[in-house]
Parts: structure tokens; sequence; C-alpha cells
């Protein structure tokens, strides 16, 4: 099952059955069934509160993760921060939809297995995440 929450902002204009069977989609394109993914939608603040508390990292960023996977059924609890989706969408000259796309996949990639910290990983997740986001405009 596929959630979507919010803290502290308005639920972002998404399709969530059509994002629901696009993230199905995509895991199942990595072999993966999809058991409970809770995505979150927050502000700035509630993300770097999130990222101090658990992860002890005190910066703003677009998408925590965590991953409670087991075996091939992927779940996680994914928190979006609203606002650096918005700021980073201006920064790189994108429309703000596709940017939210960009990140709510990219954490299900990181659930199916993609890793974007070590050498050559982010070409890898960059190129995952422009598949994922193809198979979004069929």
């Amino acid at each position: 099952m596929i959630s979507y929450n919010t803290v502290n902002v308005k639920m972002p204009a998404i399709r969530r059955r059509d994002t629901s069977a696009w993230v199905k989609a995509v895991a199942a394109s990595y072999g993966k069934k999809v058991g409970e993914i809770a995505y979150i939608f927050v502000d700035d603040e509630e993300i770097l509160r999130v990222n101090r508390e658990y992860l002890q990292h005190d910066y703003y960023t677009d998408i925590i993760t965590f991953d409670y996977t087991e075996g091939d059924t992927i779940s996680g609890d994914l928190f979006i921060s609203l606002d650096t989706v918005r700021t980073n969408a201006e920064q790189f000259d994108k429309p703000y939809e596709e940017e939210l796309h960009r990140v709510i996949i990219h954490g299900i990639l990181h659930l199916c297995g993609i890793n974007d910290k070590g050498p050559g990983e982010r070409e890898q997740m960059e190129a995952a995440e422009d598949k994922a986001l193809a198979m979004l405009g069929e």
C-alpha cells in the first residue's frame, strides 16, 4: 500500500492513483513488489528536524528515505521537502512537477537497491530516474 501524508504543507497536486501505479511499475522493472510505502510531504524545517534527529545531519535535503525492505518487497517512509523540491526546480530550470516526480521516484530507486553516493553511482541514479520518468509519460 502506498500512502500520501503531509506535515506543515498542503498536499501537492499529484494524481495519487497514477503515481501509485507508476511506483509499482518502476519497482516491478527491478523485480520488486511494493509493500508499505509512506510518502510524507513536509517543509524545510521538518526535513531538517528529521535529518538532525534520525541521521545526525545538520542540513536541508529534498528527500530522506527510511528503508524497511524485506526480500523482494520494498517498504519505507519517504520524507520529501516540497520547499527544497521547489528550490531545486528553479535552480535546475526544470518544471516543479517534473522535479517532484524525480524526487518521488528517487526514494523508490533507493529502496530497489540503487545508490548515489559512491564513484559513478550518481550517474547510474540519474539514468534510472530518467528511465523511470519516461515510464510516467507512457
